[in-house]
């Protein structure tokens, strides 16, 4: 007698920035499933660790360099083309695969993802994978319920198979641009599902929102000294929200949060120096997230010591530094104090959606320079101005209301259900937990 099959969707992502992994961890919290890692064991041996661990250091090492001054062009030129999008407009055939698509093609006929496919023959599992390769891995190799999701807001062919029309992957797609890009590229409609990026459970409280609503009422005090937005959209904010609280509350938390490669990491020896003031009269409270990287850590406690903000450190200003296997949960629990997002525009662009204003960083690569254009499009972010002076151009978008009123765009206009919806498509949402 055969064993039963398991219906539980195998939650595959891979460490290849934090994007990715992101949006695994959320599915998998809702699912309550694991998160399996394309590139380690199980489903990877010694062999198929290296070439990704090699593909991850060629991937950090161009990222890191593009930000160099000068030295950083080439390094530039290179991510630039390793991202490369297309012009969408007109709208043409863009189904032709690429010299990436037949690389990658190339690397699966020679047995790249075979622990993947032989995990999921063994299991019966679903495939939802938050990396276009599994996807492409499993559907070339005829497995069927093979399940992707989109992480940025317009991509690159090697997302869709390399005969498109053939393929059977079907794609939860954070933007309607990325499903019309899917549908140039031959994926055919039916296959394509507009979503949004799956937020974390415990930011949302559930299907209706209530940690999201009730965490969004506290910020818009913060993002609001003057009263100026709440004045204004009083009966909107009440429709949508109920009674938001008048008058002034504590002080606003701006986070700076770097890549998992560590780029633009030393904006912070720009900016804290002259942040000083406002954090030590309390008007401003910061937190540098450093990811997983124990560099970038050190390197944001001697930045602080350097701008004489040491005894600020557990008080007004922290630093934050985990583990992967720790750091999402503990960059959720920071978000969910957060007014004021600063990072680059990677796929964190779509956390706005949680009522948060985004401040955008320079980006790195193609995709992110359309998830700027995408969150500036919702009025849900913002260009940096000069790093140096960043304390005193946020002092003026606090005091003027633009913050707040980028914090209702993003609520209002960007999906923030992608994660039961994307849930519901397996059964139930298993997760509502606040």
């Amino acid at each position: 007698m055969s064993a039963a099959r398991d219906d539980r969707p195998a939650v595959v992502a891979i460490d290849m920035g934090y994007g990715h992994l992101r949006a695994a961890h959320a599915l998998a919290e809702a699912l309550g499933v694991e998160v399996l890692q394309v590139d380690r064991a199980p489903l990877a041996g010694p062999q198929e660790q290296d070439l990704w661990a090699r593909s991850r250091r060629f991937y950090e090492a161009v990222s890191r360099g593009s930000q160099l001054p000068l030295v950083g062009r080439p390094f530039k030129a290179v991510l630039d083309a390793l991202t490369a999008i297309p012009h969408l407009y007109p709208y043409r055939d863009l189904s032709a695969p690429d010299l990436a698509v037949r690389a990658l093609a190339r690397l699966i006929d020679r047995g790249l993802g075979e622990g993947l496919v032989q995990y999921l023959k063994r299991t019966g599992r679903p495939l939802l994978t938050t990396f276009y390769a599994p996807a492409l891995i499993a559907d070339h190799r005829g497995l069927e319920r093979v399940h992707c999701v989109v992480t940025d807001a317009d991509i690159h062919r090697i997302w869709a198979p390399i005969d498109p029309a053939r393929g059977k992957i079907r794609y939860f797609v954070p933007s309607p641009r990325a499903l019309r890009r899917l549908r140039v590229y031959g994926v055919p409609e039916p296959q394509i599902t507009a979503t949004g990026f799956p937020l974390p459970p415990g930011l949302l409280g559930g299907p209706d929102l209530p940690a999201l609503r009730e965490r969004l009422r506290a910020r818009l005090v913060r993002l609001d000294p003057t009263g100026a937005f709440r004045s204004q959209y009083r009966d909107e904010l009440r429709l949508f929200l109920g009674d938001v609280p008048e008058g002034r509350s504590g002080p606003p938390l701006l986070t700076f949060a770097v890549g998992g490669a560590g780029a633009q990491a030393s904006m912070a020896e720009l900016f804290l120096p002259r942040m000083r003031p406002a954090i030590e009269a309390g008007r401003l409270r910061l937190a540098l997230v450093a990811g997983v990287r124990r560099d970038v850590a050190d390197y944001f406690r001697e930045q602080v010591h350097r701008a004489g903000l040491a005894g600020q450190l557990g008080d007004t200003l922290r630093i934050v530094a985990e583990p992967l296997d720790a750091y999402f949960a503990a960059f959720n629990r920071v978000l969910a104090e957060t007014d004021i997002l600063y990072t680059k525009p990677s796929e964190l662009s779509f956390f706005a959606a949680l009522g948060i204003p985004v401040v955008c960083a320079r980006p790195v690569g193609q995709h992110e320079k359309i998830n700027r254009r995408f969150l500036l499009e919702a009025g849900a972010g913002f260009k940096q101005w000069d790093p140096r002076h960043t304390a005193q151009w946020i002092d003026e978008w606090l005091l003027d209301g633009t913050l707040a009123a980028g914090a209702w765009s993003g609520f209002m206009r960007l999906p923030k259900t992608g994660t039961y919806r994307i849930a519901e498509h397996f059964g139930p949402a298993t997760s509502s937990s606040s």
